[in-house]
This record gives structure tokens, sequence and C-alpha cells, in this order.
């Protein structure tokens, strides 16, 4: 499959005012790196350098209902950016740039996922690329009735400010949260110039039909989806889907949360890896997701700079044509433990101590 050819940065329409509260302001406060304000943060365009485009080597996509191209690689953030506040983060800045010195553009983050906005949001100030980076996040609001937009709104502030940003590129509903309402939601936000596209997002196969049925209905411009050589149920509803209605792809859990490495560690790759340039099995797993043609972009997450290192290295030279990738899936199938890989836990062998994990240990403690 040829690469796309590269035309940089997406471009920005302008700026439009956000509005933020007193509540907002305080969380930007927070965020703001020492030696920052506020102020400085939100300065339009300020002092930050202008990044450099992504090598032309680098394998790209289109969004189809833009035709901006995206880089085919993006950093996730899911429990690996949370870290309890006043905890080293230097490594997640090593990661951020990495990736992004690699060729990424795609950051991908949610309210939900602990302190990762706020870490997000002050590691891409502190490397100058606030502006430059395609943020995708997240949307999980009710409302205190039906119909209501105060949860959402309040979410979406917090976000802004969070993150250092006057607009999201893309707004997701996340979970199909309130699903009915979160859509228009975004829809209306993408109007007022508050967001850029809205999308939909979820990881459970039983929503996967729910899922590719809004999409199906042709108003969304992304969504996001679990999809990786084990799983691959995305296949024949939201791949399908996506693919008849133009509908760009995002997809978390490529690496199955570390359990495809754990199976394969140890082992080598097979000779045939070659062929399309794998020479680690992040960049075998990593390449398999994103040759599918209705894949836009991937999102693997990680906290080591090592692993990032890895990872970006994905987003060069050949990738696997339609044969090659199912011959890659029957030589999974033949390594002990990749049919038994769901009954793993996420992350084996890792700890990542932050406030969601703080939470829940919380919570079995009043349960125990």
């Amino acid at each position: 499959m040829p690469n796309s050819q590269n035309t940089g940065s997406p471009t920005r329409r302008g700026i439009v005012g956000t509005g933020l509260g007193l509540g907002a302001a305080g969380l930007l406060a927070q965020a703001a790196p020492p030696g920052a304000t506020p102020a400085q943060a939100q300065a339009p365009g300020g002092a930050r350098p202008a990044a450099p485009p992504p090598a032309a080597d680098v394998i790209t996509r289109r969004i189809p209902r833009s035709g901006e191209v995206l880089p085919a690689i993006g950093l996730g953030t899911f429990l690996t950016f949370d870290l309890l506040p006043g905890q080293p983060r230097e490594h997640f800045r090593e990661v951020m740039r990495l990736y992004w010195e690699g060729g990424a553009r795609v950051i991908d983050t949610s309210p939900l996922y602990g302190m990762a906005e706020v870490n997000a949001g002050t590691l891409a100030a502190a490397l100058g690329i606030t502006d430059q980076a395609f943020m995708t996040n997240k949307l999980w609001g009710t409302g205190d009735f039906l119909a209501d937009a105060g949860h959402a709104q309040r979410s979406l502030e917090a976000s802004l400010a969070r993150l250092w940003r006057e607009r999201i590129d893309v707004m997701q509903c996340h979970n199909l949260v309130n699903i009915d309402i979160a859509v228009p939601m975004l829809q209306a936000w993408k109007r007022e110039g508050l967001t850029r596209y809205a999308g939909i997002s979820h990881h459970d196969y039983v929503y996967f039909p729910a899922m590719a049925e809004w999409v199906g209905r042709g108003n969304l411009d992304f969504v996001q989806v679990r999809y990786s050589i084990l799983s691959r149920q995305a296949e024949e509803t939201v791949l399908r889907a996506a693919a008849d209605t133009g509908t760009a792809v995002l997809v978390n859990m490529p690496l199955e949360k570390a359990r495809l490495h754990r199976i394969v560690e140890g082992r080598p790759l097979p000779d045939f890896a070659r062929e399309f340039g794998a020479t680690t099995w992040a960049q075998f797993f990593l390449k398999w997701v994103i040759a599918h043609p209705a894949v836009t972009c991937t999102l693997p997450a990680t906290s080591n700079p090592a692993h990032a290192a890895e990872n970006i290295a994905a987003l060069r030279g050949p990738l696997p044509d339609a044969a090659m990738r199912a011959r890659m899936v029957r030589h999974m199938e033949t390594i002990p433990g990749f049919a038994e890989l769901e009954r793993m836990p996420w992350y084996p062998g890792k700890r990542y101590p932050g406030v969601i994990a703080r939470a829940q240990a919380a919570l079995r403690s009043r349960l125990a």
C-alpha cells in the first residue's frame, strides 16, 4: 500500500473564544508549567515556534470528510499518562517528544483518563506544539435532566483549559454515553467553532453493531474503535460502515494494552516480517493495523520512552498487503496464549499509580 503524500500540520481556521469561567481558568493555572501564567498559555500564537511538518516518508492518511492529512500513528494516553500530582513526569515529556519528532501529530486523551489531560496539555505546551498537535478528546456527559447541556459544557470548558486550547480538533461521544443528546451537542460545537470534527468511541465488542449503525447515518466525521491483530471484530461492523460513509477511523488498543507483547516476549520475529520492514514486535502489530484501508490513525499508549521509539518506528517503511496480513494472523495463532489473551489483565506486570488507581483502591476498600 503506497504512502499518502504528507501535507504537514493541520491547518487552523482561526481562533474562537470559549468564554472560560473562573473554574476553568483555575484548572488552567494548575496545568501551567513553572514560570508560565494562564495569560501566557492562552496567548494566541504566542512565541511558540512553528512545528516542522512530518518527513515525506511518514505513512499518512486523509480524513475523508475534509482531505486533511494525518500521520497514521498517534499517541494514546489512557492510564499511561495518569499520575498522582507531584510525581516526576519527565518520562511523559520524552514519550511525547519522541512521538512528535518521529512524525506523529495526533494526541488522544479524555477527562476520564485521570491526570492525562493535564499532563498532555502541560507537556505539549512545554514542547511548543500546543497549536500544531491534532488533539482528539472525549465527552462523557449526561446532564441534570433530558437534553440538559450543563454537564457537557462544563466538560468542554475544563478540557480546553487543561489542554491550553481554544478548540478541540475531534470531540467524541465516549462509550456512547447519552449519545442521542451528545451527538447533536457535538454538532452544535462544531458549528460554533469549538470543535472541528464530531465522532463517537468505544472499545467493547458488544457495542460495535450500535456504533456501526450510528456511523451508517453518515453525520459523523470520526469513529474510534478497538482493533488489533487479535481483536478483528470491527472489520465487519464499524470499519465496513466507516468505509461506506467516508468516516475517519481512530483505533484504540492496537497493542491490546501490552498483552500482545507479553505473549511474544522472548520470541523472535518471523522471517517474513522483513518483507514489510518490521524489526520489532511493535512494528509487526502496528503495521498490521494501519495497513487496513479504512484505518486513519492508530493510538498506541505508553509511558516508556523506549517503547515510544519502537511504536513510532512503525510510521515508516512498507506495509503488509492483504495476503501478508492474513499470514501474520496465522502466525500469531500458532503462539501459545494468543487465543486466551482476552483473559489476561490489561498491562500485565505494569502499574500506573495515578488518580484512577487511587480511586479504584478506595472503592475496593469500602467494599472489603
